[in-house]
């Protein structure tokens, strides 16, 4: 049995969610996709999709499976590139994710930057403000702000925000402004709730962190929405350092309460862990890395 191709017949069908377009991806006919198939079910001595008449979908085996395979044929794809020409000029496609408003602002122009010295590559930016499973999803890097959770995946920091509490200058003037972070509670609040929708924000006091809760007056995951709220004086809000500089700066929303901000959060670029990294995704983290430590996220 040729393994190799087995493989890459299994990851196919598991891509395209059928055996007629995985033949047509490969170009090759619909018996053999099933032989190649049937030969690797055999040799692994389990069943790796569940078919039936209508569909085909993998089994909890062939979700395992498929990622080992990917991981592997990605490790093999790194170890030809850096056999090859280990001074490869990037190319081909480079997958990466980041966090919806930072990926607009801070990556996607680094991307473009890139890309012109580099016509050769190609680039798929995933904006998403959700955490995905870089291997299943075939990504080769992401951008992630906040700690992190022990990981098979390496990092590299790029550097650090801070979560702040702001409001309009109109409505601080009508409502008044807080001194601690406990009076929030009476005021109106504007939560971007991300991935959570909790009624609650985290400061620090005497070096312990605490929280608070308030009045959810306009709940949104929605960021742009939350901080056009706190800009027309609705109500105040609590959000990442690089979302709000430019109104800091306009002077269309007034940071407060900065004494009692939480610790910074670090920006990393995290990839799946290898010891051999293609020219394509090592080049961006030492293109991008850098010049995000550059920047204040943090300062107005």
């Amino acid at each position: 049995m040729d393994k190799l191709r087995s493989i890459q017949t299994f990851i196919a069908i598991a891509e395209r969610g059928s055996l007629t377009a995985a033949a047509e991806a490969l170009d090759t006919s619909l018996p053999t996709v099933v032989r190649k198939l049937a030969e690797l079910e055999a040799n692994l001595g389990v069943r790796l999709f569940n078919r039936t008449t209508r569909r085909i979908h993998l089994t909890d085996e062939g979700h395992r499976y498929l990622a080992i395979c990917k991981t592997t044929l990605g490790q093999l794809e790194e170890a030809e590139e850096a056999l090859f020409d280990a001074k490869a000029k990037p190319s081909g496609k480079l997958v990466l994710t980041a966090p919806v408003l930072f990926g607009r602002l801070h990556v996607a122009p680094l991307v473009a930057e890139f890309m012109r010295m580099h016509p050769a590559l190609s680039v798929e930016m995933l904006l998403l403000d959700r955490s995905i499973d870089l291997i299943e999803e075939g990504v080769d890097l992401a951008v992630r702000i906040g700690h992190l959770a022990d990981s098979t995946l390496h990092a590299v920091q790029a550097g650090e925000l801070q979560r702040v509490f702001c409001a309009s200058p109109a409505y601080l003037k009508q409502h008044g402004v807080p001194k601690h972070p406990d009076e929030l509670s009476g005021h109106a609040g504007i939560r971007f709730t991300g991935r959570s929708v909790l009624s609650e924000w985290q400061y620090r006091e005497n070096g312990r962190n605490l929280t608070v809760r308030f009045n959810p007056r306009l709940m949104t995951n929605s960021v742009d929405a939350a901080i056009n709220a706190c800009r027309d004086g609705l109500g105040i809000g609590a959000f990442l350092s690089y979302m709000v500089q430019a109104p800091v700066r306009a002077g269309e929303l007034k940071p407060i309460l900065r004494k009692y901000e939480s610790e910074p959060l670090p920006i990393h670029f995290l990839y799946p862990h290898s010891k051999l990294l293609s020219a394509r995704v090592r080049a961006f983290i030492d293109f991008a890395v850098p010049r995000l430590r550059q920047q204040d996220f943090i300062g107005f």
